[in-house]
């Protein structure tokens, strides 16, 4: 298989599991979000470091506390954390269909940060995408006189992990230790905090429900994987046309599986996020076709 298949495969298999997730948070439907979060952080944390002892790299991590980065590392922890956290909740509270909502936003709510941030200019299309996906949650915030918060949060959270990705070129493996190493006292101190009064934190459980539980950081880290993997071989113009697969599933998955409600003005929300995106993607190709011109014409001269 080429480099470039063997990319595709990757990212479509991240994309795929990313979808079809919120069934695997269902089936813990009775654990709460908070402590669902807390175990997901430790057990991804354990499974990244199993990998990181396997590759004898255990001093390179360690050696990371001393990385002029170290902060940035931190900050993506919590900022991740919020994420997880938010999508545990709208998925096992039923509302799959804000999450997804959340996820078609972030990559314009991405390139609107890289635009204040990090001073890239956005073009004439990225600008008209990134004001119709506001229409959109203009449209929602009006019509139901509150804002969709599960959505916003999710945007906000996941576009700034990766600006903050963006910003500190650490490897994925390292990263993600790095980053739920940062909560790790968090979440291992709640959960101590719940035996500790008398809650119960793993006796409850039926032996399906904590495999889930304990499996929580594999579900975690293999898509994480396997994306950043595929996003080193091939184009971001591919990675961006195949980004919108995972919640269009998460999408499908709320309105057919778990029957949540899609009203009217919902219909128009994504309609406007829809169209968007499509404007978002013709200007991606743009920018790709440009610079491929310029890179061919380079060669020749």
């Amino acid at each position: 298989m080429s480099n470039e298949k063997k990319g595709i495969s990757a990212i479509f298999t991240s994309l795929l599991i990313w979808g079809f997730l919120p069934i695997y948070w269902k089936q813990i439907v009775n654990v709460t979000p908070v402590q669902i979060l807390a175990n997901r952080i430790i057990w991804s944390f354990v499974f990244v470091f199993v990998i990181i002892l396997l590759q004898r790299r255990w001093q390179e991590f360690f050696s990371l506390k001393r990385d002029k980065n170290v902060l940035y590392l931190i900050i993506s922890g919590f900022v991740i954390s919020l994420n997880w956290g938010t999508f545990i909740y709208a998925v096992n509270t039923g509302h799959i269909v804000d999450a997804s909502l959340g996820y078609y936003i972030n990559p314009l709510l991405t390139i609107l940060l890289g635009a204040i941030v990090l001073k890239e200019k956005l073009t004439g299309l990225q600008i008209m995408a990134v004001a119709l996906a506001a229409g959109g949650v203009a449209v929602i915030t009006l019509s139901y006189g509150s804002v969709p918060y599960i959505a916003i949060i999710l945007a906000v959270s996941f576009s700034t992990y990766s600006l903050l990705k963006r910003m500190v070129k650490t490897e994925v493996v390292m990263g993600l230790a790095a980053e739920t190493f940062a909560v790790l006292p968090l979440a291992a101190g709640f959960l101590i905090y719940l035996h500790l009064n008398g809650q119960p934190v793993y006796g409850h459980l039926g032996l399906a429900e904590l495999l889930f539980l304990l499996g929580s950081g594999i579900a975690t880290a293999v898509p994480l994987l396997l994306f950043s993997y595929g996003t080193k071989i091939i184009s971001l113009t591919t990675v961006g046309f195949l980004q919108y697969l995972s919640p269009t599933i998460s999408l499908f998955l709320g309105i057919f599986l778990y029957h949540e409600p899609f009203t009217f003005i919902e219909g128009i929300t994504f309609l406007l996020i829809w169209a968007a995106l499509i404007i978002y993607s013709i200007s991606q190709v743009k920018e790709y076709s440009k610079h491929k011109k310029i890179e061919e014409g380079g060669t020749v001269g």
